[in-house]
């Protein structure tokens, strides 16, 4: 992976304090997004990755909402489908669906995740889950529980951004994952 490139998507996430509470520095990737040229190098080098790591895939699976802009562009770079799991009540027709809390330092409501169940993704298939962050990893956990339970084969999730210090990944068990950048 070329440094420059790395370098360019980096120097477009925007660091905000104190957001969504006091405390918490949220890395925001709205710069990233405006900019074309830094965009493009992201999926280009998350499309590098997937295509190095995996010869067979079928579909990208993004998380609500963020997951969305990055997913269906690389899905679309791969050649294969793109999959939404959205926030419960958002999807219509027969869906699947799972509680968890969002926590930043301390529980927050729990909110709930569907996908359609039965014509999203059938057993055996392959998956690439996609989100813009992993902090405390409750969001992707409980995306990984609802293609488990749809019995799709997860082959990685993947994000543009881990907060290590959270040890959000260490929530995803054995599932493989990977970040682009890692903060403290």
């Amino acid at each position: 992976m070329s440094d420059e490139r790395l370098r360019r998507v980096r120097d477009r996430v925007r660091p905000f304090p104190d957001f969504p509470e006091p405390g918490v520095l949220f890395r925001d990737i709205s710069p990233l997004l405006k900019d074309p040229v830094a965009f493009r190098t992201l999926i280009d080098l998350l499309e590098d990755h997937v295509r190095a790591s995996f010869p067979k895939i079928d579909f990208i699976v993004g998380l609500d909402s963020r997951g969305f802009l990055i997913g269906t562009p690389l899905a679309q770079r791969l050649g294969i489908g793109f999959v939404p799991v959205r926030k419960k009540g958002k999807l219509p027709g027969a869906t699947e669906s799972i509680s968890y809390s969002l926590e930043y330092g301390k529980a927050r409501p729990g909110s709930s995740r569907g996908s359609h169940w039965g014509d999203a993704v059938e057993p055996g298939q392959k998956v690439v889950i996609v989100d813009d962050l992993l902090a405390t990893g409750g969001t992707m956990r409980a995306a990984c529980e609802l293609l488990k339970r749809l019995k799709a084969e997860i082959l990685e999730c993947l994000v543009i951004i881990e907060l290590k210090a959270l040890k959000g990944s260490e929530k995803l068990n054995s599932i493989p994952f990977y970040s682009l950048l890692q903060y403290d």
